[in-house]
């Protein structure tokens, strides 16, 4: 046993920013959202509800909780105009207050440390079945300073059944407890690869890639070295020359070598 220690090197962790947006339509291939200011994830719901026996308190049970966030943005793709309630009747004219379409979202937000800074790893988060509520536009004459106009919509959503769990419109991946070979197939899901389109994987889909994956790695060159790759609890750098790899798959041979495997 060892005594707790706070704010260990590397330990002091945040979390800052949001970038790589991404809209994915009812039907398509998911789109970048640029201009994405902010996702202020707002969720309702969850309040505990006791019950009373004889005067005494015998069980405190939350609320089922609901997904809702405020979205800030810039501009947004044209494939969102239908989340808008917009609808194309062609050489640019739309006709609005229509039927609005549900969409996937995805975004990333930053983890950082005392040493990487806002560099050490991110989060991914995946929204589904979202719903947009109109946004208000401000519209002014342009002065001497003139500022860009922002966009701002509140989005509620419907979960997603899930075999074994509560129904769910919302996942995340934190990259810093995922080896890179699995985020590497996860992103190429989300953001797409030179064979396959952007697409949200359902949350199923996500259970069944993730849970009881190889977490390390190991990849022989063919020239007597080999890569090793893993998540940051398992795999680190200690100093320039030094890597430090925390495994049971990686055993020591006591003669100065080690046997390395892949979990």
């Amino acid at each position: 046993m060892t005594r707790l220690i706070w704010d260990g090197v590397g330990q002091r962790l945040f979390e800052t920013g949001v970038d790589r947006g991404v809209f994915y339509p009812a039907s398509g291939a998911g789109v970048p959202w640029n201009g994405l200011i902010s996702v202020n994830e707002t969720p309702t719901g969850g309040q505990a509800t006791p019950f009373y026996i004889d005067g005494y308190k015998y069980q405190n049970r939350a609320a089922p909780e609901e997904f809702e966030a405020d979205l800030e943005a810039y501009t947004y793709p044209d494939e969102f105009e239908a989340a808008a309630g917009l609808r194309p009747l062609g050489n640019g004219l739309s006709i609005g207050l229509q039927h609005r379409s549900s969409f996937g979202l995805c975004y990333r937000t930053r983890i950082g440390n005392d040493v990487d800074l806002d560099r050490h790893g991110y989060k991914i988060h995946m929204v589904y079945n979202a719903l947009a509520a109109p946004s208000n536009k401000n519209y002014q004459t342009t002065g001497a300073n003139p500022e860009a106009l922002t966009f701002t919509w509140s989005v509620t959503t419907k979960p997603v059944k899930v075999t074994g769990y509560r129904p769910t419109p919302y996942m995340m991946v934190d990259t810093t407890k995922v080896a890179p070979p699995l985020l590497a197939q996860l992103e190429d899901i989300l953001y797409g690869s030179a064979s396959t389109a952007s697409r949200l994987p359902t949350p199923t889909e996500l259970i069944a890639l993730f849970v009881g994956a190889p977490t390390f790695f190991v990849t022989d060159l063919g020239n007597g070295l080999f890569t090793v790759s893993g998540t940051d609890e398992q795999v680190r750098l200690v100093d320039p020359n030094t890597f430090q790899i925390t495994n049971t798959a990686v055993t020591d041979n006591g003669n100065g070598t080690f046997t390395a495997t892949s979990s």
